[in-house]
Formats: C-alpha cells, structure tokens, sequence
C-alpha cells in the first residue's frame, strides 16, 4: 500500500498496536480515523494528535458496525485503508471446560468483527481509484499458544478468511495485506517488559516497512522462520515453543 495521501480507519485504535500505526500514519500525514469502545480513550488519542479523528465503535455489535461505517462513509468520503485491528486474547484451557461466554467473544470481536466491519465498507472501497484492507491476525495463527487456543484458533481463522476476501478482490482496485504480529509488549496480554516480547515502537517501525510494500503478508524477520513453519512436521515446533512457555510462562 502507499503510506501517504490516505483517509485511515483503524479499530481498536486507541491502544497498544492500533494506537502505534495511528500514530505513524498521523506522523506521515494520513487522514485517521480511531474507532474504538471508550470515549474517553478515543478523546484522549485524538487529544495527543491534533487533526486525527475518532468514531465510537462496538465491535461486537452489528448494527453498530453498520452504523459507524455510514457515518465514517459521510463524514470521510475519501476513505480508502481500513485497517481490521481490535482484538481480545484471554486464556483458556483446551483440556478443560472453556467458557462458552468468553468463547463467543473472542469469535465475534477477533474474527466476525473484521469480516462485519469489510462487508460494511467494501463497496465504498471498491469505489476508490485505490484501497486496502490491513487485517491483523497473529504468529499464533500458524504457531499456536496452547493456554490462548480459542485467540490462536480466532487468528488462524482470519488467516483463512483473508486468503479467500484476497483472491476475491483480485479483479478490484482493492488490495488486501496481513499482519501477523509476534509478542508484542503491549497491554493486550499485560505489558511487563518481558525481553521475550517485542517493544511496541521496533515493531511498528519494521511492520511500516513492510506495509509500504505490494507483500500480501508482513512479517518482522524475528518471527519469520515460524511462519514458514506449518506443514508435516510442524508439531514439534508447536509443542516446543508451548513447552518452553509452561516453564517460563508469560506474566498475567
């Protein structure tokens, strides 16, 4: 995608990633627009970045889905890059009972608000001379966290998706990009300082870089190697990383 001369609607952007690639497509001039849960979290982001703008928005809701992109649509008729961000990751245990409640909300925030928040907006973006779609998915699509299966299972989902809404749009002036961020130290799981995790400003600084390019798929070079992972033999990363986390487990 082009870094420059878009109109930018980022959700969950009021924190951590999202928050992070606002602000960098801020700096390069972008018209963004925040959309996110809290008002006072989205009043406090455009607050810090005079000229950025923000929209009210639950994720998990349908017709406010609707809503917000009618609005987002009058308001910014330009609108080419929606950027599918807002995600939840809690824990779980596949070896035990899961909570159907919390099961059902990682679904429809990390993987049904995407795809409802796209189906809102395609149109619109099919219109412009040029759009992309940024959906966030997760290394843990293809290496999955044991003791998150639901999130993992959630992003790998939205993996597939984004294979089939890319080849569906190939014919469009539509382009859609993945990110599949490693273990970034933010508050999504708890922002601790763990030197396992990837400072927040290294990772949208290198995902910029390559968000400037036609890759279908960005990838920081730490985490590439596990990408490339998934085929036959892919278990024995899978169990050696989850092994490894059971012994030094992430902070929560």
């Amino acid at each position: 995608m082009q870094l420059t001369g878009n109109t930018i609607l980022i959700t969950g952007g009021t924190s951590g990633i999202g928050r992070g690639f606002a602000e960098a497509f801020h700096r390069l001039g972008n018209q963004v627009i925040v959309a996110g849960r809290r008002q006072a979290l989205l009043d406090e982001v455009t607050r810090a970045n005079p000229g950025m703008a923000s929209i009210a928005l639950d994720i998990n809701d349908p017709e406010a889905i609707q809503r917000a992109a009618t609005r987002v649509v009058a308001e910014f008729q330009a609108l080419n890059v929606l950027f599918n961000n807002a995600g939840i990751m809690p824990f779980d245990d596949a070896s035990g009972i899961i909570d159907d409640a919390v099961a059902q909300a990682i679904l429809t925030t990390n993987l049904l608000g995407p795809i409802r928040m796209t189906s809102a907006l395609i149109e619109h973006l099919k219109a412009q001379p040029r759009a992309t779609i940024v959906n966030n998915t997760s290394i843990l699509a293809f290496l999955p966290l044991a003791s998150t299966a639901v999130y993992s299972a959630s992003k790998a989902a939205l993996h597939a998706y984004t294979l089939s809404q890319r080849f569906m749009l190939r014919n469009t002036r539509v382009t859609v990009q993945e990110i599949a961020p490693p273990w970034v130290d933010t508050d999504l799981i708890k922002k601790s300082g763990d030197p396992r995790a990837m400072p927040l400003d290294a990772f949208i600084a290198e995902t910029m870089i390559g968000l400037g390019t036609e890759a279908e798929e960005v990838v920081v070079e730490a985490v590439r190697s596990v990408r490339d992972n998934p085929g036959a033999k892919e278990h024995a990363m899978v169990d050696a990383f989850n092994a490894a986390l059971v012994a030094n487990p992430i902070p929560v």
